[in-house]
């Protein structure tokens, strides 16, 4: 497993060379951009930008492991479902430019007055379509476990399961909801290990089972990215040194 963060909150105020200088510095592998801060990976740069952006990564070993976009498909409104539908295709295609893996998107909410099931086949259909986009580019699609009662990974699972699609994958998210009423995450994990792809890890001071959650990940060989999403610190090179060696504890005591 490898330690990277998202943009979002910590370094939302950094621009991209302030990312990639800290991030070698402090020994953080990878970093998600997440759209809309300081470092402007926006779909509007022009060709000369994106190959400055995938510059800077080929010149460091810090792996520019996804774009972390807002794209969320469950609106009943036609109109703004094929705007969230478009916007991740342009934000695919802006992935393939600067040498990013992936984009992350995200389920939000269940619509109210829309029952569940075709909600959730509105978004597996539409998880499925740019699935298919972004196979062409060489680009993963990565759906985050996110949102009020759709972080449910049951519901997850029905969505991935409508998409049917190779090159759809999970963000895992260390929601509060990923844990049962029995308090375990271990089904809830189980529902979805065959397609987590990257892991959001936030503050690993909470009561969410950290070790459990390593030890899961071990389980089925995961070597991929565990991204810091944690909130902004008035010392942030300070809190992030710690964060890594609490992270890399967390490991040993998963291997006992």
């Amino acid at each position: 497993m490898k330690l990277g963060i998202v943009t979002y909150m910590i370094a939302a105020e950094w621009d991209l060379e302030t990312i990639i200088k800290k991030c070698e510095e402090l020994g953080y592998e990878g970093v998600e951009l997440r759209t809309g801060h300081k470092h402007k990976v926006e779909s509007n740069l022009t060709k000369k930008e994106r190959d400055e952006v995938k510059k800077k990564f080929e010149n460091t070993k810090v792996k520019l492991v996804g774009l972390g976009t807002c794209f969320e498909f469950h609106s009943p409104d036609k109109e703004e479902l094929r705007r969230n539908i478009e916007g991740a295709k342009e934000y695919i295609i802006l992935a393939k430019d600067v040498g990013a893996e992936g984009i992350k998107v995200r389920p939000n909410a269940f619509p109210e007055n829309v029952p569940k099931e075709k909600t959730i086949e509105q978004i597996g259909n539409s998880l499925r379509e740019i699935s298919c986009f972004a196979y062409d580019y060489g680009i993963k699609i990565r759906l985050e476990v996110h949102g009020k009662e759709t972080s449910k990974p049951v519901y997850i699972k029905q969505m991935i399961d409508v998409a049917n699609h190779p090159n759809l994958y999970v963000c895992w998210n260390s929601n509060m909801t990923d844990i049962d009423e029995t308090g375990s995450i271990e089904n809830n994990f189980n529902l979805l290990k065959n397609k987590i792809d990257i892991v959001h890890i936030n503050e690993l001071c909470n009561e969410y089972p950290w070790i459990t959650l390593f030890r899961l990940l071990k389980s089925i060989n995961f070597k991929g990215f565990c991204l810091a999403e944690i909130l902004s610190n008035p010392e942030p090179e300070r809190f992030l040194r710690y964060y890594k060696a609490l992270f890399e504890s967390y490991l040993k005591l998963a291997s006992l």
